[in-house]
């Protein structure tokens, strides 16, 4: 179960946030709060595993949140859900630590897997704002599909990256799958390229 905190100004979404998540499975709010400074409060008693949090908010937005965040709880993950397509925003917070960056029209089921993702190491920003970002192409994989990816790489297929990694040839097939849609390739060939290019 991954138990997160959302991090909001406005009550509205913030309730209606908290409605969307009791129908899903696997994550659970644990908190809420208004902004920055109420949320260390909230997180600094429940120690969540991921903070969603808007960026722009009174008192402490989420960039001050982020940077609290990482020097005093660096093992929780922030993801920044906002209205705002802004440059210097996103590259400030992905600089700060943020683990990831989604604007608000995002689908739920796509902004429950982005949780998933950061809870797993990733880092997670929403197309329209990834050019935005200073990163290397390979902070967007998650610790398992960036071993899958180094034997790509190599040239290992399936049979051999599961032999090598004591995994299920299934797992590592939703792995590649994974991969093959973060480096928008359309085959195994040009993925194997393109990370070796990025290692």
């Amino acid at each position: 179960m991954i138990r997160i905190v959302l991090v909001d100004d406005h009550e509205l979404l913030l309730r209606g946030m908290q409605l969307m998540f009791e129908e899903v499975p696997d994550i659970e709010v644990v908190g809420a709060a208004h902004n920055g400074n109420q949320a260390l409060a909230v997180i600094n008693s429940i120690q969540p595993d991921v903070v969603v949090t808007d960026a722009r908010m009174p008192e402490l937005d989420g960039l001050g949140l982020v940077r609290s965040c990482r020097d005093r709880h660096p093992g929780i993950q922030l993801l920044v859900l906002t209205t705002f397509e802004d440059a210097r925003a996103v590259s400030q917070l992905i600089d700060a630590g943020a683990s990831g960056y989604l604007l608000k029209d995002v689908e739920l089921d796509k902004l429950v897997e982005a949780i998933k993702a950061v809870a797993d190491g990733g880092l997670v920003l929403d197309p329209r704002v990834a050019r935005f970002a200073r990163h290397d192409e390979l902070s967007i994989l998650t610790p398992a599909e960036s071993r899958v990816a180094r034997l790509v790489a190599l040239g290992m297929n399936n049979r051999e990256i599961a032999a090598k990694l004591f995994l299920a040839e299934g797992t590592v097939k939703n792995h590649v799958s994974q991969l093959l849609r973060k480096f928008d390739v359309s085959d195994r060939t040009q993925l194997a390229l393109k990370l070796a290019r990025a290692m």
